[in-house]
């Protein structure tokens, strides 16, 4: 594979996390759809990880014709409240036990934020082990792996996917089958039920480890 190639195979993994990122968002029908995140999500996972782009195929079709309070009503019942949560959004609910927020993998997943440089920003409204921070946070990994990669700093690059291999495996991946699991299990409509399939096939079956580390070595012996 040579460089280009693979910058552009990362880019599509990055956008990836973004897109399924932006389904946990609370659902708005005209804005998801005018933004066609899934139709583009489905096609980036075709080449990124087929297994789940027929998931997000099925979001697309079900969320088309679902009604919006339908949608509101699981979302709020899964992820919001004001009940208990049927599928809590966050990390610590499951890493550290007694279903409780903010604890001490919470304080760990900070820290390798602010060690890549960042901060929660104040009109970030939900916790920084949500769903939704950390599929972003692997999307900023990518995305700081690429500006690497064009600048032909290959050290740099591999650095950034040793540090999403320690943070999907760490934190991601220890949590997202069971949180996929209760919002199979608490959705009444099928599209949680599918961004669950998809979420947990795409997290699961895709690896950015040895494989990408030889590919990104062939390249760039091919420069």
């Amino acid at each position: 594979m040579d460089i280009k190639k693979f910058v552009c195979r990362e880019k599509k993994r990055g956008d990836c996390y973004r897109l399924l990122s932006a389904c946990f968002y609370q659902p708005e029908k005209d804005v998801f759809l005018k933004e066609g995140i899934f139709e583009n999500l489905a096609s980036l996972l075709k080449e990124v990880s087929p297994e789940a782009s027929a998931f997000a195929a099925e979001m697309g079709k079900v969320f088309l014709i679902s009604g919006e309070v339908d949608l509101n009503v699981d979302y709020a019942k899964l992820f919001v409240g004001p009940n208990e949560l049927l599928a809590p959004p966050y990390g610590s609910v499951y890493l550290d036990g007694e279903r409780r927020v903010m604890g001490d993998s919470t304080m760990e997943v900070i820290k390798m934020y602010e060690e890549q440089g960042l901060s929660i920003d104040k009109e970030f409204r939900n916790l920084p082990d949500h769903i939704t921070a950390e599929l972003e946070f692997m999307y900023y990994l990518i995305f700081r792996e690429i500006e690497a990669l064009e600048k032909s700093d290959i050290a740099t690059a591999l650095n950034s996917i040793k540090i999403q291999e320690l943070f999907l495996n760490r934190f991601l991946k220890q949590w997202v089958q069971p949180f996929c699991n209760k919002m199979r299990e608490g959705a009444t409509n099928g599209f949680y039920r599918s961004l669950a399939d998809c979420t947990l096939t795409f997290i699961n079956n895709f690896h950015p480890g040895d494989v990408l580390h030889e590919e990104l070595l062939n390249a760039n012996a091919q420069v």
